[in-house]
């Protein structure tokens, strides 16, 4: 009678570690697919994009779970095999962070679910669905209603924006407002290059254009047509607002990739402030250049 209940307590052990790596991927799915993903044109692409990428990690870990539940002998082994080659193929076993969040435990798991047992099963079946789409649902509200609410004129043309201290005319779509991520330096050529009509590349600079500086870009963040509000502290790198900015016009294309913006304010000679579409600054290293980290130049009128 002892040795069941430990192999019982050792079966809802891994359910519930299983169940909490659900959830945290949940999260993680939900919030990051609202924040870079959902740029689409299409509902279906979206929503495709949103199962196969973000999603799709919390798929699979449920998917796990309930095979190991059905049948620990080879669910168990599974989660292990998963985890040896992780280590082996795609992180490496020197590597800290996949090593202790990931490879660990589905390692741990793998043992757990081989020599624990559970009863009741219908309820373990319950627990690792119903967690982690309760974790998605209450966590995908706010970024649902928020999305659904935002501004898009459709005009991604040359825009004269004003208000809190700042007057600028932003670039129109095209060579100083691309829709892929360059580096910083990259950023900063083609703004000088840029002709007077904001569209074309000259053969030599032109001086006419260049990047936003981060503190007017803060000061530049809106939502709902109105300025946000925005404040930035040089001292502390931090930037607050009245209200949160979204990814809207006149300044964000509600459809592109690009949620980053490189300003021309420089750290050092390595690295220099992003500033995201909600608002956000960050530092980062000058030469980075994910699809996702754009620019767009700005002029005085």
């Amino acid at each position: 009678m002892k040795r069941f209940a430990k192999t019982e307590l050792v079966g809802w052990f891994a359910v519930a570690l299983s169940t909490l790596i659900a959830c945290i991927w949940a999260f993680w799915g939900i919030i990051e697919n609202f924040h870079e993903g959902w740029y689409r044109n299409s509902f279906l692409l979206n929503m495709g994009l949103m199962f196969l990428q973000f999603l799709g990690p919390m798929i699979i870990f449920i998917a796990l779970t309930l095979l190991s539940i059905a049948y620990p002998r080879v669910g168990g082994p599974l989660h292990a095999v998963i985890g040896f080659a992780l280590g082996l193929f795609l992180f490496g076993w020197d590597d800290f962070a996949p090593m202790v969040l990931i490879i660990i435990p589905l390692i741990l798991l793998g043992i757990c679910y081989w020599f624990g047992r559970l009863q009741p099963r219908r309820l373990a079946y319950k627990i690792a669905v119903g967690l982690p789409l309760l974790t998605l649902v209450v966590c995908g509200i706010e970024p649902v209603v928020r999305i659904s609410g935002r501004v898009n004129d459709g005009n991604l043309g040359e825009r004269l924006v004003e208000g809190n201290g700042v007057r600028l005319v932003w670039a129109a779509e095209g060579n100083g407002w691309p829709p892929e991520g360059v580096t910083w330096q990259e950023a900063v050529k083609r703004c000088q290059f840029l002709a007077q009509d904001g569209k074309t590349l000259a053969d030599v600079p032109q001086n006419v254009w260049r990047l936003p500086t981060v503190e007017e870009a803060v000061r530049s963040m809106a939502r709902h047509r109105a300025n946000s509000g925005g404040v930035w502290n040089a001292q502390t790198g931090t930037a607050t607002y009245r209200v949160r900015p979204d990814k809207e016009s006149p300044l964000w294309n509600v459809h592109s990739q690009v949620i980053y913006w490189w300003t021309a304010t420089e750290i050092d000679d390595e690295r220099a402030y992003i500033i995201v579409y909600d608002g956000k600054v960050w530092q980062r290293r000058k030469r980075f250049a994910p699809g996702s980290l754009g620019h767009r130049c700005v002029r005085t009128p």
